[in-house]
């Protein structure tokens, strides 16, 4: 639940936040969303979907403390940068988290999920070839992944007033390519379960090391729809890398005569 300042309450958007040692993601999404079926990479999206997930929010970065309020810095957001920064003061009230605004008087109320186990580790990434940044996060059998888009949004009120004002579609899916992706970890690898981008729901994330332990190498779809492995340098490691390895990605496979 979430409670802005003039009343409005919203409990029908699905929230996921997982947290980090320090690093999170955090993927809201609005309730009422579109079939997406048939839909099987950026290219395939039309307009009605388009500002579907326009309307999505989600973002990732650290989480600090200062010893009276918690701060969640954005480095990536799939909404243009907001003028306030996301603050608040935590408590718990039973089982429920109350989180207060500091800087706008919002509510929320989070509910934990599943008991988590060990492990608890993540990492910010940054794309070999370019300055974009991602990361991944994982808590026990759980994991987020986010990928900034290619370009940053300019300055408006919402994504959807950027979507509205592309000149062609081929703009405007550019603009919602901003990846959250939430998942699970299992025996037959790490699979999207929702995402931001609906055509990677039901697909591996399957990230492994390269280079030497020096790149994390993740799964993806080319806009076109084409299989495609990015390489991402690893720039700061909480945790331990192997329990952010998908060992079933590193099985061979075998050949069927």
């Amino acid at each position: 639940m979430i409670v802005w300042p003039d009343g409005l309450r919203d409990t029908t958007t699905s929230v996921r936040w997982l947290q980090g040692p320090s690093f999170y993601a955090d993927l809201r999404q609005p309730a009422g969303r579109p079939d997406f079926t048939g839909i099987n990479c950026l290219d395939d999206l039309d307009r009605e979907g388009l500002m579907w997930l326009a309307g999505q929010e989600g973002f990732a970065g650290e989480l600090t403390f200062d010893g009276t309020c918690f701060e969640w810095s954005r480095a990536l957001d799939f909404q243009p940068k907001s003028p306030y920064s996301d603050c608040g003061f935590l408590r718990f009230e039973d089982d429920v988290l109350v989180e207060e605004g500091r800087d706008v008087a919002y509510i929320e109320h989070w509910h934990r999920g599943p008991e988590v186990t060990l492990p608890s580790c993540a990492v910010r990434l940054t794309e070999a070839g370019s300055s974009r940044i991602a990361f991944l996060v994982r808590a026990g059998d759980q994991f987020m992944f986010a990928r900034d888009r290619t370009q940053p949004l300019p300055e408006a009120e919402s994504l959807a007033d950027i979507v509205k004002a592309a000149p062609d579609m081929a703009s405007a899916r550019n603009l919602v390519d901003c990846e959250l992706s939430f998942g699970v970890v299992g025996d037959d690898g790490w699979t999207i379960t929702n995402s931001s981008l609906p055509y990677r729901e039901g697909l591996g994330l399957a990230p492994v090391t390269g280079h030497g332990g020096a790149l994390l190498l993740t799964a993806d779809i080319a806009r076109d729809g084409a299989p495609v492995t990015r390489e991402w340098r690893i720039e700061t490691l909480q945790g331990v890398l192997t329990d952010l390895v998908d060992f079933s990605a590193l099985r061979p496979t075998a050949l069927a005569r």
